[in-house]
């Protein structure tokens, strides 16, 4: 399964890909609103729980490289979540990219491509998206795809977020 847009490849991982995740999730930049960065034994776990997620879905969160690259920026996609809240079950859309490949539209470009798999494809009703009240970056990601902030998921997912880690 791979999605291509104008200048994204959304893919299956790779092994050679698992370095450079860790390397992200140890980065404080791009965890800042995490508990704190991740260790290699932590990132391969999480590797391990997106790759037996996609057995288990059929989809997940995909591998991302630039069009014209073969290079691991990050990853992008849908994730079956059921943790208790009040929204859950659900599926939800994420993103988590290289700090390098910032700022030039890959988070919203890559999203509205899951999405659109979500919704044509996978015929799904719903999908969510959430994020740290303070990480601005990402909630200006969703208000372009369209989200509503619902202001009492806040501290329910705050919650979550500490347990993730």
């Amino acid at each position: 399964m791979m999605i291509k847009t104008n200048r994204l490849i959304l893919r299956s991982w790779q092994k050679e890909d698992l370095l450079l995740f860790a390397e992200l999730n140890a980065d404080p930049r791009v965890m800042e609103y995490f508990p704190s960065i991740k260790s290699f034994a932590e990132s391969l776990k999480e590797y391990e729980t997106i790759q037996e997620h996609f057995s288990n879905h059929g989809y997940g969160w995909w591998a991302v490289s630039e069009n014209d690259k073969t290079n691991f920026i990050g990853f992008l996609g849908l994730r079956y979540i059921d943790f208790p809240a009040s929204f859950t079950p659900a599926v939800e859309i994420a993103w988590r990219l290289a700090y390098d490949h910032w700022g030039k539209g890959y988070a919203t470009e890559g999203a509205l491509a899951s999405l659109e798999y979500g919704f044509k494809e996978l015929k799904l009703k719903e999908i969510i998206s959430f994020t740290s009240a303070p990480n601005f970056r990402s909630q200006a990601v969703m208000t372009v795809l369209g989200c509503t902030i619902i202001p009492e998921m806040i501290s329910t997912i705050q919650n979550y977020l500490k347990g993730i880690h």
